[in-house]
């Protein structure tokens, strides 16, 4: 194991703000891992496991360990005459792994292209896109007890997937480091989900009328990219807060009140809205504040122009909510992980 003395987190998450951590490795084996966590080094000192960075915001300095996963490969673990199982190590970055599947025909995680970070971070967060969420094709998880060292794998039904949520970023948040993913794919795909409004436009603009998985992909590639600033020119996270939602009741107080309101509908009682027009509605798009801004062409990114600390950003989020608040009595959560 090799420990690096304040080591600088810019390059290795996606808002690139100017934070530093007492300390970091990185583990490339579940056994590079073991050793890590058992290490004298360790023990009564802080640390967090680190994925691609893309879903975390540090507001200040980290006075611990990172330790960052990098254990590599992909592979096919089981076929069945309509399915395949595909297991990806938590390192892998998300994209490369979609790129695999759509490659081989695997169909399932199409929709889910060019989205950020690891593989071993998506079922923490239930990544979604384009009407697609990562527990729509998950089979099961591959974890490892950061106490007892213990190889635990769970069902999907046991991670307890929600919106953007799950066992790992609730009740069990910190207990387990995700070694590997195991998702169900379609083998040769005969259907694709198009049901995402703007993917049918897009593929119709391309004179697609009979849509593979790689033109659902390429299609996504091509929406992601027109409207969310890529990290590696200006720092971001996606997605900054989470679409909030609410009953039907208020819902319908607030239309009355907005008839414009952009909304999704739900079962249940529940309409979700869309937080980019609200947060747009309150003046906030393409406003900046130093270095940290809301994007000029997606109200829902937060981003650094260059030298905005993490502090800098968390308060601009402040000021969104209270604005949307105010404004709607609507209360936006943040989907990126403080710390």
């Amino acid at each position: 194991m090799k420990l690096h003395e304040n080591y600088p987190l810019k390059d290795i998450t996606t808002f690139h703000a100017k934070v530093f951590a007492n300390e970091y490795t990185e583990f490339a084996s579940v056994e590079e891992l073991k050793e890590i966590l058992s290490s004298l080094v360790i023990v009564g000192k802080p640390f967090m496991i680190l994925g691609g960075g893309s879903n975390v915001l540090f507001t200040g300095d980290y006075g611990g360990i990172i330790i960052r996963n990098v254990i590599k490969g992909i592979e096919v673990v089981k076929e069945e005459e309509d399915a395949i199982y595909v297991r990806a190590n938590g390192g892998e970055k998300w994209h490369d792994f979609v790129l695999y599947c759509v490659s081989n025909n695997y169909g399932g995680v199409e929709n889910l292209s060019l989205i950020p970070g690891t593989v071993g971070a998506g079922p923490i967060q239930n990544i979604g896109a384009y009407g697609v969420e990562l527990k729509d094709t998950l089979h099961e998880v591959e974890t490892m007890n950061i106490n007892t060292y213990e190889i635990k794998k769970f069902s999907n039904a046991e991670c307890k997937f929600g919106y953007r949520d799950s066992i790992f970023k609730g009740e069990q948040k910190g207990m387990y480091v995700i070694l590997a993913v195991t998702f169900k794919l379609e083998r040769n795909p005969k259907k694709v989900n198009v049901s995402y409004g703007t993917i049918s436009k897009e593929l119709e603009d391309m004179g697609i009328k009979n849509p593979t998985i790689a033109d659902v992909s390429n299609a996504v590639i091509k929406i992601r990219s027109s409207k969310l600033p890529d990290p590696e020119k200006l720092g971001n996270a996606g997605s900054f807060f989470k679409n909030p939602i609410i009953e039907n009741a208020d819902f319908e107080k607030l239309k009355q009140q907005f008839p414009d309101i952009a909304f999704f509908p739900m079962h249940h009682g529940y309409t979700k809205l869309a937080a980019g027009w609200l947060i747009e509605q309150c003046g906030w798009k393409g406003k900046r504040i130093g270095d940290a801004g809301v994007h000029k062409d997606q109200a829902l990114v937060l981003v650094n122009y260059g030298d905005a600390t993490g502090k800098e950003i968390y308060d601009l989020s402040t000021k969104v909510i209270e604005s949307v608040k105010e404004k709607f009595g609507v209360i936006l959560e943040r989907e990126v992980n403080m710390i």
